[in-house]
């Protein structure tokens, strides 16, 4: 008897460990940002069937968004720095973005140490091979937490 549920337990432990990698979302994204002032990953893509993606910015550092917050802003690479230096009065409160701002794709708000933040945003006017990056548009962040972003065929 204690042998049948012993076998029983292997193979639902085999079937529960199988269902995430089926489950996995490819149109959902999450990256990790530290009190070191980086990102964990340098680049990001997602197939062109998704419609929309949905990007989670994790904070895993300590310090308070006010001294080493973090956002992750998307636009095209040659409009990031523009992005990051008009966004540099908006303040805070304002997610370093200056208000309106048309460049921007889309972004998550400004987030310190264990906090979390997530944005969903169109692709219908992304292209695959068009040139777009992330990055982080906290003043001075944007030269060292930076990356690349691309629609795959």
């Amino acid at each position: 008897m204690k042998k049948t549920h012993y076998l029983a337990g292997i193979v639902l432990m085999s079937a529960t460990a199988a269902m995430p990698a089926f489950a996995a979302d490819e149109c959902t994204l999450e990256i990790n940002s530290n009190d070191a002032m980086q990102f964990d990953q340098k680049e990001m893509s997602v197939p062109a069937s998704c419609e929309e993606v949905t990007l989670t910015l994790h904070h895993t550092g300590t310090l308070a968004k006010n001294v080493m917050g973090h956002n992750w802003v998307l636009s095209t690479t040659e409009n990031m720095q523009p992005i990051a230096t008009d966004g540099m009065s908006a303040g805070v409160d304002h997610d370093y973005l200056k208000a309106d701002d048309e460049r921007v794709i889309a972004h998550t708000d400004v987030i310190g140490g264990g906090e979390s933040s997530s944005v969903t945003f169109s692709t219908a006017d992304l292209k695959a091979g068009d040139d777009y990056s992330f990055f982080c548009s906290f003043p001075g962040h944007v030269s060292i937490m930076n990356g690349k972003f691309s629609i795959t065929e």
